[in-house]
């Protein structure tokens, strides 16, 4: 991506990360994760900084709340077919030709779930990594959300030796 990868969907645009996101997007991440395994404001600045291509937001177009971010899709390149709990907080992982996009984190607001902002969200990474020549992207989940990314063609590749967190976490897969 470019830094200035733009969207428009009914309602909403999907577009990189600005610096001045980070209080919106520390809160939507609060809302959508426990404490235990949200990742804090200065982890998300800093891997708006490192890897700003990669963190899409979706942001509200129309209405009294246009401009609201309500969710956001973000992760670093990686060459490595799984991801590893440091890659969340150590910026310095990212390889910006890697071979896989890691997905750290998939975010939207409960208001505004079921309503394909996810999905969208998810589809332009994919895209995203297709245009960069990716060998495909890689994610971390619960078990109850292995089906919902099998929809998009990740594979699921068994527990994870993640402890983020403190949970039990599946590694997946999609590659080109």
């Amino acid at each position: 991506m470019d830094g200035r990868m733009e969207h428009t969907k009914d309602g909403y645009r999907i577009r990189t990360a600005r610096p001045e996101d980070i209080d919106a997007l520390a809160a939507v991440e609060a809302e959508c994760f426990p404490a235990a395994e949200a990742a804090s404001r200065e982890s998300l600045r800093a891997r708006a900084e490192a890897f700003a291509d990669s963190f899409l937001v979706a942001e509200l177009t129309d209405g009294q709340e246009a401009g609201r971010i309500i969710g956001f899709i973000n992760g670093a390149v990686t060459d490595e077919k799984t991801i590893s709990d440091e890659m969340f907080e150590d910026v310095s992982l990212h390889k910006p030709n890697g071979l896989y996009q890691s997905i750290f984190g998939l975010d939207v607001i409960r208001a505004c779930r079921h309503r394909g902002v996810a999905s969208d969200l998810m589809n332009h990474m994919i895209g995203e990594a297709r245009k960069q020549g990716r060998a495909g992207l890689i994610l971390t989940c619960k078990d109850r959300l292995i089906g919902y990314y099998e929809q998009f063609g990740y594979r699921n590749l068994g527990v994870s030796q993640s402890v983020h967190g403190g949970a039990t976490w599946y590694d997946m897969i999609l590659e080109f």
